[in-house]
């Protein structure tokens, strides 16, 4: 059986996109990890990490595979050429999503919470790390029933929240461009659900055209 050669260039864009745009969430999950691995000086900023670096560690490297190999996960081209490839890699990000999902739920509970965050953030961490748990397992059970068109479904909306603190950068970078400083409080809250939200309606356009 002849294999058809896939053009690079209907392969490539979409994982250089998701990859550019966690990038630096990945950069600063790196530096992190570094940090508390060096043994760094003590901050306010950072107390609550050195204290308790597992949930931080599990939370970045999680999400950075989740982030990384999600993103080879999308080209129809990568799944047909390598279907098994596209399985083993499916089961890492299962464990990778679930493992940044709710060790990020368990630094909202447990973490002291940073002075810019108010209760509002909290909320929209608990609703928005639920909401890809939960998308992650609807996936699994999906597959396992071989509904593969609500698996790719549901597994993009996990991956969309998954992808919330690139578009954060955005979000966030944008009012600080805007207005000279960081957002706390209220806007910081608003601005980083936008993102979430701007993620998941993005998924669910892709997921429509899809089915249409």
């Amino acid at each position: 059986m002849t294999v058809t050669a896939i053009p690079a260039k209907r392969i490539w864009p979409a994982p250089a996109a998701l990859i550019t745009l966690s990038l630096v969430p990945v950069i600063a999950g790196a530096v992190r990890v570094t940090e508390l691995s060096v043994g760094a000086e003590v901050t306010p900023e950072n107390a609550r990490f050195v204290e308790s670096p597992l949930p931080i560690v599990l939370h970045i490297v999680g999400a950075t595979l989740f982030c990384v190999v999600g993103a080879f996960q999308f080209p129809t081209g990568l799944r047909r050429r390598s279907l098994g490839w596209h399985r083993a890699a499916g089961r890492v990000l299962v464990l990778c999503g679930l493992a940044a999902a709710l060790s990020g739920l368990w630094m909202t509970v447990f973490y002291p919470h940073p002075p810019m965050d108010g209760a509002l953030m909290t909320a929209f961490r608990l609703v928005f790390g639920s909401a890809m748990a939960l998308s992650i397992v609807a996936a699994v059970l999906a597959v396992r029933r071989h509904d593969i068109r609500r698996h790719r479904a549901w597994m993009m909306r996990g991956y969309a929240i998954g992808m919330g603190a690139g578009t954060q950068v955005l979000t966030l970078g944008s009012w600080a461009v805007a207005f000279g400083e960081q957002p706390v409080g209220l806007p910081r809250a608003l601005l980083s659900a936008l993102a979430w939200v701007a993620n998941l309606a993005f998924a669910e356009w892709i997921i429509r055209r899809r089915l249409r």
